[in-house]
């Protein structure tokens, strides 16, 4: 299946992940620690957003699902900072609300790509297991 993606929402997507990936460094402070389940969905979304993904497998809706929501968490704690930072109309807080809103169309669309995957293994297994998220795969 394809996630189609406007330019806006994949631009929205990549600075998130960036602000993501650059806030879970400055966490660390110089330790080294195993990275979090989120920071690896994060980085292995980062390079393909350039166009429209093409999701194949629940497994795969899954693990970019986690990826946009820890996008979508990062991008409204810092509108929040900003706002009460600064002010509601400020630059900053007014970029990020944008951002925020397009990185979150994007998730709920994800979220109804995963609800039809889901009815239709329910439909040709009976259940959804993890394995049949993995192997069942739908074409672009």
């Amino acid at each position: 299946m394809i996630l189609h993606c406007s330019f806006e929402e994949l631009r929205a997507l990549a600075s998130g992940a960036e602000l993501f990936l650059t806030e879970d460094e400055s966490r660390v402070q110089g330790y080294v620690v195993a990275p979090s389940e989120a920071m690896t969905d994060v980085e292995q979304l980062q390079p393909r957003l350039t166009q429209s993904l093409s999701i194949n497998t629940l497994a795969e809706q899954r693990t970019v699902r986690k990826a946009v929501a820890a996008i979508c968490d990062e991008l409204h704690e810092r509108l929040e900072e900003k706002v009460l930072q600064h002010h509601p109309a400020h630059e900053e807080a007014v970029a990020l609300y944008f951002d925020y809103a397009y990185a979150f169309g994007v998730l709920n669309r994800l979220d109804e790509i995963g609800a039809e995957m889901t009815a239709l293994i329910e439909v040709m297994n009976g259940s959804v297991s993890d394995q049949a998220a993995g192997a069942v795969e739908f074409p672009d």
